[in-house]
């Protein structure tokens, strides 16, 4: 086990005093249920965006911050290691990533991969693939300040849904993509329009800033996936304010409150559809006394915790999504 799981042992104590580190397993052909931790330790595609580099360090950074984390409703924790960063050889880690994924949930096992900058949900998408070509439709849910719908000469952090949407297209299937967060200020017409030609539905930052906007929000993001296969959920912790997430590659000027991130994860996880997640663009670098890193390890603990929903038929089974209705005032590009 990686000396990165451990922490704090409040044994002399009364009652549960677990807490991550004590009960994480290596990930194993054993593992057939709960979920398991990967780390895509990369940050080239931020790079290439022009970004802030540093969240390769940042998986190494989360484990520790959850390691203290105490036990409250989890299920089976495992660490499946890291895709580590090779030089520039973005596209091979992120097949590898996508390899990674697959072989965790052909075991019944939720994959949480941790980054690392948003190019890993290429990756991700991936190792959902084999389920796509079954027949099945994957909702793909992203938390995100930015549309990452942008046409590059080679993939970036800023590509993956475009990469997805290509995808998507190229092999006829369903490109359902539900993104809330959205700033009108770091977005350019020419995304915003992209958006609206591949169907996306969203929700902007400012539409989201009370518990009403949230649940609002959830619940039309619920009715959209409601007749969903399965669901694909990825959180890029710039969707945050800036003052409650410094540490990302581009902090946001407003940003949506913690409390109403928690509050739409919860509904996504509802669905009982999960079948892949991530928390990414985790910088270190640029974190303030831990902040981000404590942010990221209470929403990665609370989709480990939701997954205990999951009902699908298996996490065995592939990926599918439905159409969302939107908010009482979802902005949906149409």
């Amino acid at each position: 086990m990686s000396v990165i799981w451990h922490g704090r042992d409040d044994s002399a104590d009364s009652g549960d005093t677990r807490r991550w580190h004590h009960v994480v397993q290596d990930f194993g052909p054993g593992a057939d249920e709960g979920v398991a931790l990967i780390g895509f330790a990369c940050d080239e595609g931020v790079r290439r965006n022009g970004g802030r580099s540093g969240a390769a360090e940042g998986p190494a950074v989360l484990r520790a911050a959850l390691a203290n984390l105490p036990l409250a409703g989890e299920p089976m924790l495992y660490d499946a290691g890291d895709i580590a960063c090779e030089g520039t050889a973005l596209e091979a880690m992120q097949a590898a990533l996508g390899e990674r994924v697959a072989r965790v949930r052909a075991q019944g096992v939720l994959p949480l991969v941790l980054g690392g900058g948003h190019e890993m949900a290429w990756g991700t998408f991936q190792g959902l693939v084999p389920a796509l070509a079954t027949g099945r439709r994957l909702a793909i849910v992203n938390l995100d300040a930015h549309f990452d719908l942008r046409e590059a000469p080679a993939g970036n952090s800023g590509t993956p849904f475009r990469q997805m949407h290509d995808w998507c297209i190229e092999h006829g299937a369903a490109f359902d993509y539900f993104a809330l967060g959205i700033s009108r200020y770091s977005n350019t017409r020419a995304l915003f329009d992209r958006a609206a030609g591949f169907g996306v539905h969203f929700w902007p930052d400012d539409a989201l800033q009370d518990p009403a906007g949230a649940d609002a929000a959830g619940a039309a993001l619920a009715s959209g996936l409601a007749s969903a296969d399965d669901v694909y959920l990825t959180v890029c912790l710039d969707v945050l304010p800036g003052e409650k997430a410094p540490g990302v590659s581009a902090p946001a000027a407003l940003g949506v409150p913690l409390a109403c991130i928690e509050r739409i994860v919860d509904a996504v996880m509802r669905s009982g559809r999960i079948v892949a997640a991530d928390i990414a663009e985790f910088n270190p670098r640029f974190d303030r006394d831990g902040l981000t890193a404590r942010v990221a390890a209470r929403l990665a603990a609370r989709i480990a915790r939701g997954s205990t929903q999951a009902t699908a038929p298996s996490l065995r089974s592939p990926p599918a999504p439905a159409a969302p209705h939107g908010s009482s005032k979802p902005s949906r590009s149409t």
